[in-house]
């Protein structure tokens, strides 16, 4: 068995004589075909059909396969859309360039072909060489070509090489564009208008998390990349955007895990008196048009559970919900002492000086999450838990939000928006007293915010999914590393 690094030294060798010869490199070869457009407009044509037509074509691509059999060869070329075989033989190319090939050309080069279309005894469709051009030597050997990298944090690491050899992982990025162009296109029917907001803020807001922080030099200030950008597009809807989105990355100094990537990929909204129900019925239209626009159908498969995204999205309450999971009355949930007793018996570790909302949403992530498997929206979030959301009209300890989960993990997030500049700056208040007492991800006090809102904030309901968990449903994709070109990694030392 050929050492890798015997391989990659033969290989460099190789080059230094492609340098000699002034062959390393070479740019200006102008491809005129791909090998997915050649297979659909003459994957059907017979042999002999296509010695009489005479299809001159210009490929270029990676060999990803090679077989050299004496004055001929065969190789299989890879390019963005499909792979094509070519054919070639020395009486075709010329002694020396036949030579050439069979001494300096590796799988994993890149090259172009121009030739014309035939068809093997075999009945493959193929590129009849008649000229061939090393564009780009390949210095490190390919994975084997039946097995790519199995290995799953390799895939990771080397994506570019991983995307060479799996198809279904160029699929899944492939799905990842139609993912996000389909959720253009919904909201610019419907007259949303797509904006880009600051990606470094002075204050960190938005959402309940950890910010990364950074330093401006020039201006010797500390800035947050953003956790959100919730309330700059609110911003816009006081300056009078009354329908606004934005597709962008968020950064949140968080773990890693299958469901998290420090850095991910946001879509959030905003529409002008519009409520959370409004909202809820919206979400399930997009969903709908994506999944359908996707995969195909309105019902895809992850995970062994089969999610059917055709029917009305159930909706459910989080205290009821709960109090079903557990087997305690609802009641029972809305006293502190109570609802204490209840999580220690259901074994969910709460701390007896929260307070009641908070640990009620402890008993929902321990105990309910999990099990909504199918589309639900979770209503009823206690208030001390959305600092950002309208107080019910008729349960004022509660707020006009939802969550939808899917699969059993969280896919959005959205509620009517607090426009009470007053309510809004004691509900900073009280965040900002629990990041004092150690709290690093409560939100900070952003005046420049509350007086946006005294401008007058209308009736307005905002939304922000989860992009990469969205298409980690569509493709089956069971970690988010799979759906992330390039996700963060531990070091190598670790």
């Amino acid at each position: 068995m050929t050492d890798e690094n015997d391989i990659v030294a033969s290989r460099r060798q190789k080059l230094v004589e492609l340098r000699r010869r002034g062959a390393a490199y070479p740019n200006g070869f102008e491809r005129s075909d791909f090998a997915a457009q050649l297979h659909a407009h003459y994957g059907d044509f017979p042999k002999e059909a296509l010695e009489e037509k005479v299809v001159d074509v210009k490929v270029a691509g990676r060999i990803m396969l090679r077989r050299v059999m004496g004055k001929a060869s065969f190789i299989t070329l890879q390019d963005g859309t499909h792979q094509i075989q070519c054919y070639l033989r020395q009486q075709d190319l010329g002694e020396t360039t036949y030579k050439e090939f069979d001494d300096l050309y590796d799988r994993g080069d890149i090259i172009g072909v121009t030739g014309t279309m035939m068809r093997t005894k075999k009945g493959e469709l193929t590129v009849h060489a008649s000229e061939i051009v090393l564009l780009t030597k390949s210095l490190q050997p390919l994975p084997e070509k039946y097995h790519g990298i199995s290995d799953r944090e390799l895939k990771y690491r080397l994506r570019y090489v991983d995307l060479i050899m799996s198809d279904s992982s160029r699929a899944v990025f492939r799905n990842r564009s139609r993912v996000i162009s389909t959720i253009r296109r919904f909201f610019d029917a419907r007259e949303y208008l797509e904006v880009e907001t600051p990606m470094m803020h002075p204050i960190p807001g938005g959402a309940s998390a950890r910010p990364f922080t950074t330093h401006h030099n020039s201006l010797d200030m500390e800035l947050y990349l953003r956790v959100a950008p919730e309330l700059y597009l609110k911003r816009l809807v006081v300056g009078g955007f009354e329908r606004v989105y934005e597709i962008n990355r968020n950064f949140r100094n968080e773990g890693l895990s299958s469901r998290h990537n420090p850095e991910f990929t946001m879509l959030e909204f905003y529409q002008a008196y519009a409520t959370y129900e409004d909202l809820m019925d919206l979400t399930e239209e997009l969903l709908r048009e994506v999944v359908e626009t996707v995969a195909g159908s309105s019902v895809i498969e992850f995970q062994d559970e089969r999610i059917d995204f055709g029917r009305p999205i159930r909706r459910i309450d989080m205290t009821e919900a709960v109090a079903f999971e557990i087997g305690v009355s609802a009641e029972k949930l809305r006293d502190p002492k109570t609802i204490v007793k209840a999580a220690e018996t259901a074994s969910v570790e709460v701390d007896p000086d929260w307070e009641l909302g908070k640990t009620l949403v402890a008993l929902f992530e321990a105990r309910v999450e999990k099990t909504l498997i199918a589309p639900t929206f979770v209503t009823g979030y206690p208030a001390e838990v959305s600092p950002l959301s309208r107080k019910s009209d008729r349960r004022p300890e509660f707020t006009d939000r939802f969550e939808l989960f899917i699969a059993g993990r969280e896919i959005a997030n959205g509620f009517s928006e607090l426009n009470d500049p007053e309510d809004q700056a004691d509900r900073f208040l009280k965040q900002a007293e629990q990041q004092s007492m150690g709290d690093t991800e409560a939100m900070h006090f952003d005046a420049d915010y509350i007086k946006a809102l005294e401008y007058g904030l209308p009736p307005t309901a905002g939304e922000g999914i989860g992009i990469d968990r969205l298409v980690m449903l569509v493709t089956n994709s069971p970690s988010i590393r799979d759906v992330l070109l390039f996700p963060q990694m531990r070091s190598r030392e670790e």
